[in-house]
């Protein structure tokens, strides 16, 4: 039992660093402390503390396995690990979709005006689910041909915050853009692409 209580307190940990670091607070403060100077490198930071600190976590999983729950036989981990590429594939087209330069933290480190959010795009995969990203992520996870007590503590851990997260980040989207992003959360889902919602309007606002 301690590979998945070490997997859920460091999934916990994690996200409510990642969680609070997301905050306008927490961008308030960086911007007492650091002036103008921190709309140009918060996100960068944000992302090197975000992967950071993700590494204990995965360490859990590899350190203390705990026992084998279910190891998926041929063919079908050949297949779990062929959707699990083709999920990585799309994550990667969503990351492009949004601008990946601005994304990263980097565009912000040129710009003449690093404190503007990037457009609402709803183009691409945003035609078909409002979170592209985190419905890839929640593929690569549930995927896993091998899975042990602890990588599925962690994978479950991992669903909860994804499922929370996304939430948030509805309310901070539709703080950013008002109306649009309210037509664009009603003819859209979230995560699943469903008949008879979607595609969305193919620009981006």
């Amino acid at each position: 039992m301690l590979g998945p209580l070490l997997s859920l307190l460091a999934v916990g940990v994690y996200g409510i660093l990642h969680s609070a670091l997301a905050t306008p607070a927490a961008k308030r403060l960086a911007r007492l402390a650091l002036g103008s100077s921190a709309d140009r490198y918060y996100r960068l930071a944000y992302n090197l503390i975000a992967a950071v600190t993700f590494v204990p976590v995965l360490a859990v999983v590899g350190l203390v396995p705990g026992i084998i729950i279910y190891r998926m036989p041929t063919p079908w981990w050949i297949l779990a690990v062929a959707g699990q590429l083709g999920a990585l594939v799309l994550l990667a087209a969503g990351l492009l979709e949004t601008d990946v330069w601005h994304f990263l933290g980097l565009r912000q480190l040129s710009a003449s005006r690093p404190g503007m959010h990037s457009p609402l795009i709803v183009t691409g995969l945003y035609r078909w689910v409002r979170h592209p990203l985190y419905a890839a992520g929640l593929v690569v996870l549930w995927l896993s041909p091998i899975v042990t007590a602890s990588s599925l503590a962690l994978n479950s851990a991992l669903t909860i915050y994804i499922l929370i997260a996304y939430h948030f980040e509805e309310r901070r989207l539709s703080a950013e853009f008002g109306p649009a992003y309210e037509d664009y959360r009603r003819r859209v889902p979230a995560l699943i692409p469903l008949p008879g919602r979607g595609p969305g309007s193919p620009r981006n606002v």
